[in-house]
Formats: C-alpha cells, structure tokens, sequence
C-alpha cells in the first residue's frame, strides 16, 4: 500500500511482536506535539490489550487512513529514555539480522521499563539509586614496552571511531592496558563500556576494577534482580556510573557521555546470543563505536580469524602484546599419547605422575575437562543397551551425585535404573568422562591433596564460584577439576601444571570452525598455567598425538595456527573469505519441516537475480531436540549485500508461502555453529 502524506503528526511505535515492522498511532487526546521525541515510551491500544511500545520516528506519512489509526494512550516519559545513536543501533540490529524491531527493542530495554503493570515515570530519586562498586586505587604496576604503547595509541586516539585489537598473550597484562586506557577516558569527563563474554567472569573484572578505581561502576548481566538491572542501566545512561561493565546484552546499554568500548574475550563464542535476537556483541560493539564515533578495543590472546583477517584488511589496527607481564614466561607444551597405555577412568599413570610432581612441590595442578557429570552415557554391559533422551537425539548424562540421568540439550532427567530396561541384567557401567567420574578419580588415586570441582552444577548458589575462588588463590585445594569455567581469564599465581584430558572430542567435528574453537580452548585454558614466577606445565592427552593441528599449535603457537586456518579457509571459501546464513526449522513433523525448506530453496533458484549459493535442506547434525525434529538450509554468498538481498526475498516468500503455526523456523547472520 503506497504512502500518503497528512496534516496530522504519525508516531511510528515499536510493539513487542513477530510482525517486522512499526506501528502507526496519532497524538493522545489532548496532548501537545512537543511532548513527544523519538525515544520516549508510550502505552498504546494493540488489537485487545494495551501495551508498552517505544516512538521511532515522528513523520507525516503513514500507509494507512488516519481516520483508521488510534491515538496514544499515555505518554510514559517527559525525556527520551534512549538517544538517537542507541535507537540507530536498535534499527540497524533488527535490520541486519532480519529480526523484528518491536522484539530488537525488548533486548535493549530492561524488563521494568516495558512492563505495563510498571509504568510510572522515571523519577530523580530512582535515577541516582544505581548499584555501585567503589574500592581504593591500588599502586600501579610497572609497564612493559608493549603495554605502554597500546595505552599509548588508544589513548591518542580517542576522540575518533577506530578499531584496536588488543592481541596479547595469556597473562601478557591487558587488563592492564584496559586500565590505564580507561583511566585517559574518565579524564575526559566520559564513560567506558566493557563486555565480557560470560557472568562467571564479571565478579573478578569488578574486583580488578573496583579495587583501581574509586569510582561508581554499574554492573549488568541477566543474574541481576530486574531492580538491579534497572537501577544500573539508569546510573548509565545518567552518567553518574563511570565505568559499565556487563555480559552480552550490555551492548544496548545508553551512556551519556560514551567514550571507549572494551570487548574482552573477544573470540568467545558467548558474544553470540543462541536464541530469539540471534545478534553479535561484539559485532554490534563496532557498529555503536561508529554512530557514537568511539575507539573500540578488541582484547584476546586467541582473536578469531575474522578479527585476524580484519588486521590484515587493515580495518582493525593490531596492537601486541608478546610477553607475559613482569618476569613469567610461557608454559612448557607436553603431548600424551594414549594409545595402548593403561588408563586409569581416562588417566594414564605417566601422567598421574606427573600430576603428583607437581603437587608434592606445593603447587596447584588444574584438570580441565569439557564435560560436566559423572558420564555421556550409561550402558548396559550385558546387551549394550544405552540411556537415551526420549526427546532428543542425544545420550542421558549420568549425574552420580544427583542419582539422575540429565538431558543437557532439553533439561529432562529421570531416575537411574537399578537393572537395564532392555535385559532386566544389572551390569549397568558408565562410558566416557566428565568432571564428577574425574573428581572421584582424583580423590581416590591422591586423597592426601584437597580437590574442588567447578562447573555448572557445583556454582548454582549465589556468590558460590566467588567463595571458591577465593579458596584456590589461598590454597585451601591443590587439585583444581573444571570446564570452560575455569579455562577463561582467570589468574590462578600457584597453578604451574595444566592437563587437558579430552583433546580429541574437538579434533573431528562437521563445523568448520572446530578447529579454531579447540586451539583457542586449549591455548586459553595452558594460559592459566605458570602465570607467577615458577615455570609452567602444560599436558595434551590424545590418541592423535601426530594431528596436524596439535603439531602446528604446540610448535608454531597460536599464530601459526591462525596462518595455516586462513589458507584453509580461503581454500574451501569460508569465512572471512564469504558470508554465511543458516534458516532453521522446528517441527513435530519431519517431513514439514524439510518440504518448508525445500519450497524456499526452489523459489530461491528460480530468482536469476540471487548470487548465492544454497546448501540443503538437510536435517540438523541433532535432527530432534526437545520433541522437534529440526532442519536447515545454508545460504553463502561472496558478498554481503547480496547475502542481505536474498535474506530479505526469502523473508518475502516465507510471508507469501504462510506457513502453519506448526512450523517454528528462524534465520541465524553469521551463524558460529554450522552444527548445532
């Protein structure tokens, strides 16, 4: 329907709903026309209900009758709750990953503010109610040559949108370098944004900060009360918060005198949401550096290859940091070959060994595994029976502890078995290894040295991952049992012996981006070794000890790595080297889901138009997850316009075609897992 322009002023709001698009409403009855901006909440009739949307745009252009539009029903805020240069960041979001902009707005926004039942104004009171983190500046510490010339030229260009990354190997002092950068930009009366991947790392990065700065920081991550979150993000967005540090979402966050964007961590692949908004952190870091003409600094002692390709791209400026701070030095790589060694529930006795080496000096030994519970699965020894999930296509995790077998794709759990539902026999025997098997092993084989196990299970209490940290710096535990928990930034002075025992769960995997996930993992996780004065350890288990990738890692270091992954890459025309998107679809029927594909695909071939290349449909590497069978077409193409191009004609047919309710199906831009 063509546009037409009228006398009256139209509000283009911004609804949480599936539809893409905004929706039109004239001023309350009433009201002024200069009490509304762009930004500013308002409650508006939708269909039965009223609800909470956020204006826009103000035009005077609307595709519909004016006599047919409603008028606003309440106007919420005196000022813009959002600047124009978040709203930007709202609208290019929803454009880019095809999401519906009334949803993008709900990311942005905490749950208070779009709660209708919670609609009061902001008042003075509550803006000056943020939660604060204050501490006594700590003596700064001597700066390498490196360090000081990354402060240095991030410092010397501050005042421009610029592209920093900070590519610095584990424990080469970036925190550092965050500080001091940081330091420069409150001088200037402005504000830093800091992201880190995940939740279990924002109580450290406050300590470390607070404990530098005497100054207020907010703080915001999803475990936050909703008031918590509230009160933050309006200490933000009034500038009394300085210094905001925060998880994924925080990248919305408004600031009133934005300064500099710190992405630390920036590989991790928890920058990238998994669900609803399917958006990019620290892709969206470089995109609000931009509207606000703000330095952004990437940080990470393994930064993926697109930031890689991007240095040599000369779209990013590389600053480096090859040295470990002070006079610690990089650990020592060993590879166990476990091929026709004994093994002791997945350790061999050299290296247990070499574990007690360790540990009989004083030091702490670290056992990473990426698997937490007792087991992958449960089998019956007499016929070969196996605990499956009933909704998915994946094996029951046995949790001894819990006396449970758990789904850990779709939370279902039930009692373990006393004798196999197969045979009635009760040679029941766990295969394979996870944290719990791996801490019970421990135990037994070195009882005189304390153990602590940290994943998700044994950190669900408040404040508990804090208490055990504490507890590993004091040396309360010698022997340190976990996963990704304990592998990422962490600062543990006496570990000086690091064993990774489940190497070649990474080495074979259909996604192309295995490869470079395992070397950032194993090179993040060694980086926790020899971090002080003694020397450190480093220890590889695998039954591939002459794999390519281990081999060029161990000996060429991540940087080597990177060069061999690059050719890779751009011999099979992966990423950078192309642009990538995955549709998915969810069903109960398996055979809709794929049909619903198909006649996507088909339109798509038939557009002469559509320079892309599509793969699939074919059934997800997990085809049934939590009751649906899933499948998913592969859209690349060797540009990203054109890629935009044919996501916004499959959007359109999607419309046309009208798919039943039944079909659940959603588009992933820059997809990080081709697997899942």
């Amino acid at each position: 329907m063509p546009s037409t322009q009228t006398g009256r002023l139209i509000f283009q709001v911004a609804i949480p709903s599936p539809l893409r698009r905004t929706f039109d409403y004239l001023l309350p009855i009433n009201s002024e026309s200069n009490v509304i901006n762009p930004g500013v909440r308002v409650l508006v009739p939708f269909g039965s209900q009223e609800i909470i949307g956020l204006v826009l745009q103000i035009t005077n252009i609307s595709k519909i009758d004016t006599n047919k539009l409603k008028p606003i029903i309440a106007i919420l805020d005196q000022n813009p709750i959002l600047p124009k240069s978040i709203i930007d960041l709202i609208q290019w979001t929803s454009k880019y990953y095809h999401h519906p902009i009334g949803d993008t707005v709900s990311n942005a926004l905490p749950v208070l503010l779009r709660d209708k039942n919670r609609r009061k104004k902001l008042s003075d009171e509550v803006l000056v109610s943020g939660r604060q983190y204050r501490g006594e500046k700590l003596h700064k510490i001597d700066l390498n040559q490196y360090q000081s010339n990354a402060i240095n030229t991030i410092s010397n260009n501050l005042a421009a949108f610029k592209t920093f990354l900070l590519n610095g190997v584990t424990g080469s002092g970036k925190t550092e370098v965050y500080l001091r950068t940081i330091q420069e930009v409150i001088t200037k009366n402005k504000q830093a944004l800091v992201l880190v991947p995940e939740i279990n790392l924002t109580p450290q990065t406050i300590e470390r900060f607070a404990n530098y700065f005497a100054l207020p920081i907010a703080v915001l991550h999803s475990r936050l009360t909703p008031k918590e979150r509230l009160h933050s993000w309006l200490a933000a967005a009034n500038g009394e918060a300085k210094i905001i540090i925060g998880t994924r979402s925080a990248i919305f966050t408004p600031m009133q005198n934005p300064g500099i964007i710190i992405i630390d961590e920036e590989h991790d692949s928890s920058f990238k949401q998994q669900s609803g908004l399917r958006y990019s952190a620290r892709d969206l870091a470089i995109v609000r550096g931009k509207l606000e003409n703000i330095p952004v600094v990437l940080g990470s002692a393994t930064p993926s290859i697109e930031s890689i390709y991007n240095v040599k791209c000369d779209r990013y400026i590389e600053l480096n940091l090859p040295n470990r701070a002070g006079t610690a030095v990089q650990p020592k790589f060993h590879l166990i070959d476990m091929r026709n060694q004994k093994l002791k529930n997945g350790i061999t006795d050299n290296l247990l060994t070499a574990i007690k080496k360790h540990l009989d000096n004083n030091d702490q030994v670290l056992i990473f595994i990426n698997r937490r519970g007792f087991a992958p699965i449960l089998i019956c020894h007499q016929c070969g029976w196996n605990a499956a999930c009933k909704h998915c296509d994946a094996k029951l995790t046995l949790h001894q502890n819990k006396s449970q077998l758990l789904c850990h794709h779709c939370g279902a759990n039930q009692k373990i078995p006393d004798i196999c539902p197969a045979c009635g026999h009760n040679k029941l025997m766990p295969l394979g290894l996870g944290t719990q098997r791996i801490e019970s092993t421990l135990q037994n084989s070195l009882p005189e040295y304390k153990l602590i196990r940290i994943d998700r299970d044994s950190t669900t209490k408040k404040h508990a991952l804090e208490q055990m940290l504490e507890k590993i710096n004091k040396q309360e535990y010698k022997i340190l049992v976990g996963t990704q928990m304990l592998a990422k930034g962490h600062h543990f002075p006496n570990v000086t012996m690091v064993v990774v025992l489940d190497v070649d769960q990474g080495l074979f995997s259909s996604d192309f981006r295995a490869g470079e996930h395992l070397a950032q993992l194993i090179m993040q996780v060694s980086g926790r070794a020899g971090r002080a004065q003694k020397v450190g350890e480093v220890y590889l288990q695998t039954h591939n000890p002459h794999n390519p990738l281990l081999l060029n890692l161990i000996t060429n270091g991540y940087q080597g790595f990177v060069d061999a992954c690059l050719m890779e890459r751009k011999h099979t025309n992966f990423p950078p080297y192309s642009y990538l998107a995955l549709l998915n679809t969810e069903s109960k029927d398996k055979q809709a889901a794929l049909e619903f594909l198909q006649k996507i695909q088909e339109h798509i071939k038939q557009d002469p138009g559509s320079l892309v290349a599509i793969f699939g449909p074919i059934p997800a590497l997990m085809e049934r997850k939590a009751g649906n069978f899933r499948a998913q077409l592969l859209i690349q193409s060797q540009n990203r316009q054109n890629l935009q191009h044919c996501l916004n004609r499959i959007l359109y047919i999607i419309e046309q075609l009208k798919p039943s309710r039944s079909i659940h199906w959603y588009l992933d831009v820059d997809p990080i897992n081709l697997s899942d």
